[in-house]
């Protein structure tokens, strides 16, 4: 069973994501996935880490895909455990997929996003009227590790943006969105969303990226970009108050 783990609080599960971890005979987690999910786990059930960061990796891909056969053929059921929603930027479809070929059966649970969920977490709406009348959702980084194309296409759009794996490509972002004549659109980027370690930034696409050092943030983050962010509970007052200190 491929299982959402939600955005990072371990409350932002579903009923169902917890049933099937209760249910596992082994699991397989991601960095991604709050550990405080394994307490659901019964007893004495093997637990493995396979996360995946920028810089390290526990396995590749294609050694996720084999243990995850492997071990559904020697413990039964396995739960995969995923960060955020494993269809969003999360290969969950892969894993299924070559899971599928082997023989095995799968299902999959879905998982709440972070795409949204960061954002509504600290007051910011992916839509609202007057604002957006909608929002597109990217990687940063594509497979290849260059920036995705679709984002200058975005930069010309009015829906609000948000970016995932994007915080090595924060410069050639807010370049591109500049040239587009969006320097002063409001921008948010959010570390550690729902978590207890979450820091956010507020700013413009021309000033995130020196707020966003000053801060030392970095993944995993989610950025944001559009006229909803000037919605958040602080953002007028904050953005009010650095004008008036550089004044």
């Amino acid at each position: 069973t491929l299982v959402g783990a939600g955005p990072g609080d371990g409350e932002l599960i579903t009923l169902k994501g917890i049933r099937a971890i209760k249910s596992a005979d082994v699991i397989l987690y991601d960095a991604l996935a709050n550990t405080e999910l394994l307490d659901y786990a019964r007893p004495n059930t093997p637990l493995l880490f396979v996360g995946k960061r920028c810089g390290g990796h526990a396995y590749t891909q294609g050694e996720i895909n084999y243990l995850i056969v492997k071990n559904a053929q020697q413990y039964g059921h396995v739960v995969r455990l995923k960060g955020g929603d494993p269809f969003v930027f999360g290969r969950g479809y892969e894993e299924i997929d070559y899971a599928r070929q082997h023989g095995i059966d799968c299902q999959v649970v879905p998982g709440v996003s972070s795409c949204v969920a960061v954002p509504e977490a600290q007051g910011i709406p992916v839509t609202s009227r007057g604002h957006a009348e909608s929002f597109w959702v990217m990687t940063g980084t594509t497979k290849s590790g260059e920036l995705s194309q679709d984002i200058p296409l975005a930069a010309q759009s009015t829906a609000t943006i948000v970016i995932l794996m994007g915080m090595h490509k924060l410069s050639e972002i807010t370049k591109i969105f500049e040239a587009a004549g969006k320097g002063d659109t409001p921008m948010a980027i959010i570390q550690s969303g729902t978590t207890h370690d979450e820091k956010c930034v507020l700013g413009t696409v021309s000033d995130i990226p020196v707020k966003g050092s000053l801060h030392g943030l970095s993944n995993p983050a989610v950025i944001v970009i559009g006229a909803v962010v000037g919605l958040h509970p602080e953002y007028v007052q904050a953005y009010v108050r650095e004008v008036s200190i550089g004044k």
